[in-house]
């Protein structure tokens, strides 16, 4: 893994070593970049089951304000600090140690709001996707027109989730990325919704 683009472009990525998540590939993490394109500049965007924390630091390298990165293991925290420091980022960003179910509830209560919300939960628990999308439509942390991106195994389907409405949907491999917006009302089908083999 590498960083792709921006002030870090070309630094190497540490994995941790035997988590539950399959870490996000070069390939992938560059087409949800191209898709969020200029919304990662000065957004502050939180990172769920960060593992390495490989999104944060790119969302970081391309010019985001903040990086929150959540996640309950020791050993994956340890990477992404590491992974931090080898990136030369100081002070754009926390760590946060926790069962990602009360981050949210801890961030609700700090007040915390976020642009953009990436959410790589394992593969190995079929209930976890819909449940962190319930709680962080209940938490309300995400800002108006605020995105969230979810990456599922390839054959989960995700349904809309009280004030997040999925607009765009793209496969890769045994990988999707679902991309849900904060909004009013509906977003538009206006050629933004995709679904790519």
């Amino acid at each position: 893994m590498r960083v792709i683009s921006g002030s870090a472009k070309g630094k190497k990525l540490k994995a941790p070593a035997g988590l539950n998540t399959r870490p996000i590939t070069d390939m992938i993490k560059e087409a949800l970049f191209n898709v969020l394109a200029a919304k990662v500049t000065d957004a502050k965007l939180l990172d769920l089951f960060a593992g390495s924390g490989s999104v944060g630091i790119e969302a970081l390298s391309r010019g985001a304000q903040t990086v929150v990165f959540v996640d309950n293991s020791v050993e994956a925290l340890k990477v992404v600090k590491e992974n931090l420091n080898n990136c030369n980022f100081t002070r754009e960003y926390h760590v946060l140690r926790s069962d990602v179910f009360k981050a949210l509830g801890l961030l609700k209560r700090h007040n915390s709001k976020f642009d953009l919300v990436y959410v790589d939960p394992p593969f190995t628990n079929e209930r976890i996707f819909n449940e962190i999308m319930e709680s962080l439509a209940a938490t309300d942390i995400l800002e108006i027109d605020g995105i969230v991106i979810i990456r599922t195994p390839r054959r989960k389907e995700m349904p809309n989730f009280t004030g997040l409405h999925k607009y765009r949907l793209n496969h890769y491999g045994e990988s999707s990325l679902h991309y849900y917006c904060r909004c009013e009302e509906d977003p538009k089908d206006d050629g933004n919704f995709s679904h790519i083999g």
